[in-house]
């Protein structure tokens, strides 16, 4: 469990219908199993202590007498195995027979759990047998059940809550609960609940398996949560249908694990916990005006009641969450960790999703150029990644409001750091475009400056740098002014992150269309507009920009080549985008970032590297957000920004130092 992470599993067991010993003895197995692989929460199927498959049977005492001796040999095999465990069975409470789950932990049984929609409709007839669940919205229903020789709780409308860790918190629901138009699990997650089982018994048809999976997947985006569904399987009866045994195991709208078709045995991976508080941390609409109502009585995990007084209103409110205890301890991680959050990872999605970022970015674009009835959009060209994107969204933009590109006013300014080759691509690339090229040398103008100033050219320090970034912006300011334009700015969000920008330089535009998009993702679009958009002419040449070391050409070349390179000033982007991903997305601590960056660039970064970039990162992040506080407008394309108007608003004189501190406090 530490730093958020718990390994969990869906279990299913080879079931045979009706024959309580034989299913017992196989899902004991699989929690051994589990526990050796050091699993905090396990869900099996539905029924799956007798089998889904029994029909009629279910009204046979002998059967419903063996399912919770059942339940009583899988409570004492708990007593030396990690983890908490659902069961399904049959459970006759007050003249009523229950489809339910049981939560077992520790030689405990921590809660029982009813079914509450109970469906029937083609082989499914549950309603012929079982009851639907206890809400306790029933005075005269108290919800204990007295069972192996301790009173109970029975609710469906309970949340197990791990003591030594808060936010590990499990709601139950069964099979037909999560296929309602208002799922039980709606409740428990605005309740706190991070954790969603589901124990099913889902049969196999064709088209099915797709479906359920997408709704797995989509509750778990919808509630915030981790959703582990298990189904039977198919040792299930095939008298009228088959069961396919499907496990799902999905994170926040992600699929993290998913077993194969008539698969029997574990599916093991981790959720993170603190990743999802922190998401819902996020949401104020989250949580409003849900409670759970358990009447008169409580109850507590060693069996006592606890008398409570009714209020004017009705039942007083009262949290049904049992709880267990669980130590926390470190997870071993099996998931992936994507190194680049920021780049679309699908291969078949990849086209999809750069044409909606472009879309997104020229739409942007377009509506500011109707607003401000500017024709001609300006734009400085260096040869390099971001104001290669910012000419291609441009271009774009342009094509939709039906404009001529020649109104593209690409500027290239040459100066003391250009190169031949980032010189030539500038050029090639605005031809190829369509756009009108200008050609600005700032190399007397900046020397003017200099003896203006008093600053010795030989001095290569940081006034030497931006006096230069500043002269190409005043060139394209004025430029705009002189041909009715605005300026489009090129500077990129990992740029903005790092504060690796000249400050009222090429900080600065009237219009940024980079502004969302980190250095990672606009490599990853400009590569994408080479292999599918760009003739072979344009595709040569981006191709070469891509291949182009990331500088911003301030001093003099070496031999003709770029000598001064960004990455090995501020550190890899990569890293820098990854890190930045995580503060801003969820908050996390820099020794969980840490950790998971160990995981995602093992092999690529060792983990001295990681930990200087790591300082690097934080150390400039807050010292450089009175950049931030002043940006231009820009749209937005994803789910981090750095917009001072609605997602950063960072105070300029905030300390790092608590975050430096942990950082310090890492071992490689």
């Amino acid at each position: 469990m530490k730093d958020g992470f718990i390994k969990v599993a869906t279990a299913t067991p080879k079931v045979t219908v009706a024959d309580v010993d034989a299913n017992v003895k196989e899902i004991i197995a699989l929690m051994e199993k589990a526990s050796e692989a050091e699993v905090m929460v396990t869900v099996f199927p539905e029924l799956c202590i007798t089998g889904y498959s029994c029909g009629e049977l279910f009204f046979q005492k002998s059967l419903i007498d063996a399912a919770l001796e059942g339940l009583e040999k899988i409570k004492k095999a708990t007593e030396n195995l990690k983890g908490m465990f659902f069961v399904g069975l049959p459970i006759l409470h007050n003249g009523k027979l229950y489809n339910a789950a049981a939560a077992v932990t520790d030689g405990w049984i921590a809660g029982i759990v009813p079914k509450t929609y109970l469906p029937n409709y083609g082989e499914f007839y549950e309603q012929r047998y079982f009851a639907p669940g206890i809400a306790h919205e029933d005075p005269d229903n108290d919800g204990l059940v007295f069972l192996a020789n301790s009173y109970l709780a029975v609710s469906s409308q309970m949340i197990f809550q791990a003591e030594e860790i808060p936010n590990l918190q499990i709601g139950v629901e069964i099979c037909e609960d999560l296929w309602v138009p208002n799922p039980p699990s709606v409740r428990m997650a605005m309740n706190g609940a991070t954790i969603i089982v589901n124990l099913s018994a889902s049969d196999a048809i064709t088209g099915k398996a797709q479906y359920r999976k997408n709704l797995v997947v989509s509750q778990s985006a919808k509630l915030h949560c981790a959703y582990l569904y298990a189904s039977a399987g198919s040792g299930e009866s095939t008298q009228d249908v088959v069961y396919s045994g499907q496990s799902i195991i999905a994170e926040n709208g992600h699929l993290l694990a998913e077993s194969p078709m008539f698969y029997e045995g574990l599916t093991i991976t981790e959720v993170d916990v603190d990743r999802l508080v922190a998401e819902r941390a996020r949401m104020n609409t989250f949580g409003q005006q849900q409670k759970f109502y358990w009447h008169a009585k409580r109850y507590n995990a060693f069996s006592e009641y606890e008398e409570v007084d009714e209020d004017e209103d009705g039942p007083i409110c009262i949290s049904t969450e049992q709880r267990f205890h669980k130590v926390e301890q470190e997870t071993v991680l099996t998931r992936k960790v994507n190194p680049m959050p920021f780049v679309p990872s699908n291969p078949a999605t990849r086209k999809q999703r750069c044409e909606e970022i472009f879309e997104i970015q020229a739409r942007g674009l377009v509506k500011r150029l109707e607003h401000t009835h500017c024709k001609t959009a300006v734009i400085g060209i260096s040869g390099g990644l971001d104001s290669t994107l910012a000419l291609l969204v441009t271009a774009r933009a342009y094509d939709i409001l039906g404009m001529d590109r020649k109104n593209i006013l690409a500027v290239t300014m040459p100066g003391f750091g250009t190169t031949d080759r980032t010189y030539d691509n500038a050029v090639s690339m605005v031809r190829s475009m369509g756009a009108t090229l200008k050609e600005v040398s700032i190399v007397k103008a900046v020397r003017q400056h200099f003896a203006d100033i008093g600053q010795d050219e030989a001095v290569h320090d940081v006034t030497y740098e931006n006096c230069q970034a500043r002269e190409r912006t005043q060139i394209l300011m004025d430029l705009a002014n002189k041909e009715n334009g605005m300026v489009i700015g090129t500077g990129d969000m990992s740029e903005l992150a790092l504060g690796w920008a000249t400050y009222n330089g090429d900080h600065m535009s009237m219009y940024g269309v980079n502004v969302s998009i980190p250095k990672t993702l606009v490599r990853h679009l400009v590569s994408y507009y080479a292999d599918c958009l760009a003739d072979e002419k344009l595709k040569s040449v981006l191709l070469d920009v891509l291949d182009t070391p990331v500088s911003p050409e301030l001093l003099p070349p070496e031999d003709g080549k770029i000598s001064q390179k960004t990455e090995d000033i501020v550190g890899p982007y990569e890293l820098h985008d990854f890190v930045l991903y995580y503060v801003l997305r969820f908050g996390f601590r820099p020794r969980k970032i840490y950790r998971l960056a160990r995981i995602a660039f093992a092999g690529t970064y060792d983990n001295e590297t990681i930990l200087k970039w790591m300082k690097t990162f934080y150390r400039r992040f807050f010292s450089q957000q009175f950049k931030r506080s002043c940006l231009p407008d820009g749209p937005k394309v994803g789910t981090v920004a750095v917009s001072p108007r609605g997602d950063l608003r960072m105070p300029s004189d905030a300390s790092a130092s608590l975050w430096l501190k942990e950082v310090e406090s890492l071992e490689a």
